[in-house]
């Protein structure tokens, strides 16, 4: 099954401090492996604190107070910018006919101008998967996968986006077991 535009959303038992409560969003996904960016985790940046960082000087007051999301441990220091699809910059990625993800200079640039996407979603970071290993932690229970809802990426609080990506399919976290059965 191919996962491109599904959250994984981190099983309550998962401990590692990375993915522990996480929801990721599923950008690729392949025989070769997997690429998303996490979705529900601040680190305490703005875009705007982010901008002045790579001499970008922000103009539009709105986006400049967006929080900037841990989007995964892979390249902490690479920016990426999940948006609506109405405009193609230099290195979009089209997930579905929804969603994208850039990570060029010029949306930055756009954003900084209030020329920039009406949503966005700043991150630092992404997750990686290689050959097998997404569907290997799948399989030992570690990911609970539920199609995407674009309105969670974008518009709920982050502390709720944990609970809200399982709502998606009807499953309470807090009243699942840790415990895995093979039949």
């Amino acid at each position: 099954m191919i996962l491109v535009d599904h959250f994984l959303v981190a099983m309550p038992h998962v401990e590692d401090p990375n993915f522990s409560q996480s929801v990721i969003y599923i950008c690729e996904h392949s025989e070769k492996g997997a690429m998303g960016i996490m979705i529900n985790k601040p680190i305490g940046l703005t875009l705007g604190e982010l901008l002045n960082y790579v001499d970008i000087s922000c103009k539009s007051p709105k986006d400049s107070q967006l929080e900037v999301v841990a989007g995964g441990p892979m390249q902490q220091e690479s920016g990426f910018i999940l948006h609506p699809t109405e405009e193609v910059w230099q290195t979009t990625l089209h997930i579905n006919e929804h969603i994208a993800v850039t990570s060029s200079r010029d949306i930055l640039e756009a954003i900084a101008l209030g020329q920039g996407p009406q949503h966005i979603l700043p991150a630092l970071g992404y997750c990686s998967w290689g050959a097998g290993e997404l569907e290997q932690g799948i399989f030992d229970n570690l990911w609970l996968c539920v199609p995407a809802a674009t309105p969670l990426i974008f518009d709920s609080p982050f502390q709720e986006r944990w609970q809200a990506a399982a709502s998606l399919i009807g499953v309470n976290l807090y009243q699942i077991s840790s415990d895995v059965g093979r039949a």
